[in-house]
């Protein structure tokens, strides 16, 4: 491996494989919050469902703190085979259609965030990225009976007119991915973030409605097209037995009723409502929900084919 970075934080690992300049970016980073296991999902339909070859990797003993974040090791009987270390790197991947793209995909690094964003802006010069594109998800108080709903960020005043529906003023904990949209807004570069605002007693499970919004919201700022058919079965089923378990339950019933209260629907696009903040909810709502979050849980690990 050649270290191309003039910070000594990455290595273009793949020689052979001829990267076209005026690429999009699509980033996907993990580490600080995944309500619905959107980023896991979204990674794994493009990774294993498309074309892709990892062409730069980030290096683990500069970034990474093994301590917080331990890597799996494979014992066999006696002797430890192997091991298998976390993986941040951008990915040469080809959409549905054959289009190539650049995939930032891998774990939040935990030092230098300033010199990571360095390297990013050193990776797009060196391949002439044309844009960049994230998505992230966090748990919000919405009932599962409404659309996905979205707040968008960046410097693509289009996107952000049409699809965001949540525009608070207020202070965030930041993620690395924050940095970058700063960092490269500020160059001039067209970027957009979607945050996805997933039912908070869904934070824990796979919700597949989420990870299909983010792909539709992608392929709105890209044009890019992406294998969805599964999910978006997944998210039939889900929903339906998700919905059977609501009505069996009258305590949870009455939480997704009063969150259903707390908003309106002034109104209606392809990819969900336009929201209000809550309302205040019942005393005993965050109870109920954290119940709902442990039945799905538990069913989880009961029954393989249950809220996959």
């Amino acid at each position: 491996m050649v270290i191309v970075n003039s910070f000594g934080l990455f290595s273009v690992v793949n020689h052979q494989v001829e990267v076209p300049s005026g690429l999009r970016m699509i980033g996907s980073i993990s580490g600080f919050t995944d309500a619905g296991q959107v980023i896991e999902q979204m990674a794994h339909n493009i990774l294993s469902k498309l074309d892709s070859d990892l062409i730069i990797e980030f290096d683990n003993d500069e970034l990474l703190d093994y301590r917080a974040r331990r890597p799996t090791m494979f014992f066999e009987k006696d002797h430890l085979a192997s091991y298998e270390p976390l993986v941040l790197g951008v990915y040469l991947v080809r959409d549905e259609s054959g289009i190539p793209f650049l995939f930032l995909h891998g774990y939040e690094p935990d030092f230098r965030w300033e010199a990571f964003a360095d390297s990013i802006e050193e990776i797009i010069e060196m391949y002439a990225v044309t844009d960049f594109t994230w998505v992230h998800s966090i748990p919000f108080p919405v009932p599962h009976t409404r659309p996905v709903g979205i707040t968008v960020s960046g410097n693509r005043s289009d996107l952000i007119e049409r699809y965001s529906e949540w525009r608070p003023e207020t202070q965030v904990p930041g993620n690395v991915v924050h940095l970058l949209e700063y960092r490269l807004s500020r160059l001039g570069l067209p970027c957009v973030g979607f945050v996805l605002l997933v039912p908070h007693y869904l934070n824990d499970s796979d919700y597949p409605n989420a990870a299909v919004s983010g792909f539709e919201l992608i392929t709105a700022a890209t044009g890019l097209v992406f294998p969805t058919d599964q999910l978006r079965e997944e998210g039939v089923r889900f929903g339906e037995r998700l919905n059977k378990k609501v009505e069996e339950n009258e305590e949870l019933s009455k939480l997704v009723a009063n969150l259903e209260q707390g908003y309106k629907s002034d109104r209606a696009t392809s990819f969900g409502v336009q929201i209000s903040s809550p309302k205040a909810a019942e005393p005993n709502a965050e109870a109920i929900a954290a119940e709902l979050e442990d039945y799905l849980a538990n069913r989880q690990r009961n029954n393989t084919e249950d809220l996959g």
